[in-house]
């Protein structure tokens, strides 16, 4: 396991993502600013990364909060949550993180200034030790999807690194294989900032699994050869109704593995869960300067003056999601029904 988020010193502690695979790099952020721009720079990435990242932000503006009474700490509280919301639209768990210490905030107004600072990093802190509780349930629900032998695709990061340090996705294949299972896992490069390249392939071989990186487009004609048995991907957010917004591309997975009638789970905790949405449509997908597809990595490899359509994300319809993993068990379809049920 990675600690991919920490708290020390009064300040936070993240592994610069930017600078994988070829060095491990840790920053450390002591300003709410480094914690919106790692945010928005990618160096902490990941739904519920990003989640912990915000509320441990939260609690490192107002760690050095000059307030004197309750109104002025909470509108310092107010504008913060407002600057860390604007980061990136479609992770739900950014959200999830600032709304939970605006609640703790809200049931703790009776007390003094100095106990508040406490408990929003006291908070902050139970978020990333819960963090990794619900990853290794979810790990434990979905290995059993995982039999020795097979060959696992998967797209993105939603390992460690995109999450307090076990993952999602990663987390059902990290648990599969320490319990004795063994099988290939294929990863997707994922264009345009290459996160399965780069981080996924540098956690399977960290754990020391078989791996065989394959670029976006060679997906399908893997599953013709029969090279496919399972897809697990992430999710950064997941409507009422089960459509899953996921990183570019895993659409396209999901309906190529309903052509050759491939089994297709996303992993997510309960965080990702937007119930206020009602399906897909709704789900506010983020566009990236388009530079990303052009000069990746400060590498030209287009026209200069191109024009770019750089949507960072897509989504998948449930109709092609066969289970959830989730850390209350895998809901099946229907799952707009069995969502509400698991989640009331």
């Amino acid at each position: 396991m990675i600690k991919t988020i920490d708290w020390g010193e009064g300040k936070i502690r993240i592994i610069d993502q930017t600078q994988l695979p070829a060095k491990l790099v840790y920053r450390d952020l002591s300003t709410l600013k480094q914690v919106g721009e790692a945010i928005s720079s990618l160096k902490v990435r990941g739904a519920p990364a990003i989640g912990l990242a915000a509320a441990l932000g939260v609690a490192l503006q107002m760690n050095s909060s000059p307030a004197k009474n309750y109104l002025a700490f909470k509108k310092e509280v107010k504008k913060a949550i407002k600057y860390l919301s604007a980061r990136r639209p479609t992770a739900i768990n950014l959200f999830w993180g600032l709304e939970r210490m605006q609640k703790v905030l809200d049931k703790n107004r009776g007390l003094a200034i100095p106990e508040l600072k406490k408990i929003l990093l006291k908070e902050a802190l139970l978020a990333v030790k819960e963090d990794d509780e619900i990853c290794r349930k979810i790990g434990r629900h979905g290995a059993s999807l995982v039999k020795s032998g097979c060959n696992i695709l998967t797209h993105c990061n939603a390992g460690g690194l995109a999450t307090g340090g076990f993952g999602t996705a990663l987390g059902v294949i990290f648990t599969a294989f320490e319990k004795g299972k063994r099988f290939q896992v294929y990863v997707d490069e994922t264009r345009p900032l290459l996160q399965g390249a780069r981080l996924t392939t540098w956690e399977l071989k960290r754990y020391k699994i078989e791996t065989t990186l394959i670029c976006d487009n060679m997906a399908g004609f893997l599953m013709k050869q029969k090279k496919i048995n399972i897809v697990i991907v992430g999710a950064d957010r997941i409507a009422s109704n089960g459509d899953t917004a996921n990183k570019i591309g895993t659409y396209s997975l999901a309906i190529l593995a309903r052509a050759h009638q491939i089994p297709f789970y996303v992993a997510a905790p309960f965080s990702t869960f937007d119930l206020k949405i009602k399906n897909g449509e709704k789900i506010p997908i983020e566009e990236r300067k388009g530079s990303e597809v052009t000069q990746p990595f400060a590498v030209r490899i287009a026209p200069a003056g191109i024009k770019v359509y750089n949507p960072a994300f897509d989504v998948t319809p449930a109709s092609l999601i066969t289970g959830i993993i989730t850390e209350k068990g895998i809901i099946r379809p229907p799952l707009k029904k069995n969502i509400q049920q698991l989640l009331a």
